[in-house]
């Protein structure tokens, strides 16, 4: 693989359909050689949350990203896209379904986000190359992963309070959290995509908790991919009236 990933002959946009699960299994070992995990140092005043909706054999993908402020977590901006896809759905690999889709929604937005939370996994997978970590080596952009499933690992039960997390480990390696982000509810499963270090995701992530199961950067992104996918939302970039940032 090239020394620059984003030089890859396999580009996510012409020929991720076109590709065999052993060819992407290639893909994320070599992708895996760029991850980044050191300490963030930067200061964070926007942060977007990343989800899409596609159904289990559809063909199509709605994808966005909301972008909010931060630490006080209002939408400010956000950006949608319809594509589709013909990869797979493999286990693993949903990466490659997803992110063709999530490069378009990202290149939409004039202003980058500080960094990205996703509805999905980082490091917390079999090869260390969930969707967050996929996306932030291709792009060098600053990622984490709030999942809904674990993909690898083994864990203890949390505590049952909010906030109460444990580490899970694969092969004597933490590779995230599993953390309770709410009382009496399933964890959430946190780990770092790329430019940030496991304490970084876990600290990130604790202070864009709710009242809600899932932090706000991906739930409003998972509700304004919905309002898209039903028809009440517009494909695009578009600013939120009322923020003054983008001034």
């Amino acid at each position: 693989m090239p020394a620059d990933p984003n030089q890859n002959t396999l580009t996510p946009k012409s020929n991720y359909d076109q590709i065999t699960i052993a060819e992407a299994t290639i893909i994320q070992k070599d992708l895996q050689k760029h991850l980044n995990l050191n300490p963030h140092d930067k200061p964070v005043t926007t942060i977007a949350g990343a989800d899409i909706s596609l159904s289990l054999y559809s063909e199509t993908v709605y994808a966005g990203m909301v972008v909010l402020s931060f630490p006080d977590l209002q939408p400010i901006a956000y950006s949608l896209v319809k594509s589709s896809t013909i990869f797979p759905y493999v286990p693993g690999y949903l990466a490659f379904r997803e992110i063709p889709a999530l490069l378009q929604v990202y290149e939409q937005i004039p202003l980058k986000p500080d960094l990205i939370m996703f509805d999905g996994n980082g490091i917390l997978h079999a090869r260390r190359m969930g969707i967050a970590s996929h996306f932030g080596v291709l792009t060098g952009t600053v990622t984490l992963g709030c999942a809904k499933k674990k993909l690898a690992g083994k864990y203890e039960i949390p505590g049952e309070n909010k906030g109460d997390y444990s580490p899970v480990i694969d092969k004597g390696e933490t590779i995230g959290y599993a953390l309770r982000s709410k009382l009496n509810v399933k964890p959430v499963y946190i780990s770092p995509g790329n430019n940030m270090s496991l304490q970084d995701s876990m600290d990130i992530t604790m202070q864009c908790i709710g009242k809600y199961r899932l932090p706000e950067p991906t739930r409003r992104a998972h509700e304004f991919v919905n309002l898209f996918r039903t028809g009440q939302l517009e494909e695009g970039y578009h600013e939120i009236k009322g923020t003054t940032l983008f001034d």
